[in-house]
């Protein structure tokens, strides 16, 4: 029988394939529908299919959500969402997501400074190299001006997630997504109406593909880290940047050089939860101890 942990390990690496088909939808898309405008129609339709869960829900959960810590969780969202689009369609896969990667280096700083906390010396290094990792990938002769769009997503995780850490612990899931949801609606479609377009159902339909697959991702991974603990199988999230590059290949004749590639490795390798430490010095051992 699978153990908890290996089944973990399956659900996140499936999770993030989801999450790959997501930005694989987004890049048919080709910036077809306007930015705001898909913002718009895609939180709506996040609203609708959360509705009936969050009707579900006991009354006096339903309001959990409604807080300043989440409205403005939402306008980040809101931000990051139309910055994600606009990496996506001009940027290589992969060049993209390793923008959005950014996002857990920035919450180091940001923790230092909205959060008053005191990073251990291994974490500023490790944050030090991923940064390195950014200026290798967006190198002058590679620079493209939608990678300031996919570090706008990035900064807008990172401050998405140190409010996450403000929320209170009882609140119920699927109030905090409904009440972000609705929340981002107003701003939304106030920036969405000066470039209205009219688009074709099959735009609806990508959009709405992309909703599934987030919203498959999300529960694949609450599932997963419920079955092990984080430390354990964290490294598995890091299989969506793997996806996005073949798909990349596969799907968009998009070949990222050693260079680029390299720079990923940068910036993702310090983050993933391996104890390097230990490691090299089990590397060490062997060696020493084999004839």
């Amino acid at each position: 029988m699978r153990s908890p942990v290996n089944q973990a390990i399956v659900l996140l690496v499936a999770a993030n394939l989801l999450a790959s088909f997501s930005d694989v939808s987004l890049k048919i898309l080709n910036g077809e529908v306007p930015t705001f405008q898909y913002v718009f129609i895609r939180q709506l339709l996040s609203v609708i299919m959360l509705l009936p869960f969050w009707l579900a829900l006991p009354r006096e959960k339903r309001h959990q959500g409604c807080c300043k810590i989440a409205f403005w969780r939402a306008q980040l969202i809101l931000m990051g969402s139309a910055c994600a689009m606009i990496a996506i369609t001009f940027l290589p896969l992969a060049t993209a997501n390793a923008m959005f990667y950014v996002g857990p280096l920035l919450m180091l700083p940001l923790s230092v400074l909205l959060l008053k906390e005191t990073p251990p010396r291994s974490k500023v290094i490790a944050t030090s190299i991923g940064f390195a990792g950014v200026l290798v990938v967006l190198r002058p002769e590679h620079f493209h001006w939608a990678a300031i769009a996919g570090l706008g997503s990035a900064l807008s995780m990172g401050l998405g997630n140190i409010l996450i850490r403000k929320l209170p612990q009882e609140q119920h899931l699927v109030s905090t997504l409904f009440w972000t949801g609705v929340m981002t609606l107003p701003l939304s479609l106030a920036l969405a109406v000066p470039q209205w377009a009219d688009i074709e159902w099959r735009h609806v339909g990508w959009i709405m593909a992309i909703n599934l697959f987030v919203l498959g991702y999300h529960a694949l991974v609450v599932i997963g880290y419920k079955k092990a603990a984080a430390g354990q199988i964290a490294l598995a999230e890091y299989s969506g940047l793997v996806f996005v590059t073949a798909f990349g290949v596969m799907w968009f004749d998009e070949i990222p050089d050693l260079l680029t590639l390299a720079g990923i490795l940068l910036i993702v390798v310090p983050m993933m939860p391996v104890n390097w430490k230990r490691l090299l010095k089990g590397k060490r051992s062997r060696a020493i101890t084999e004839p």
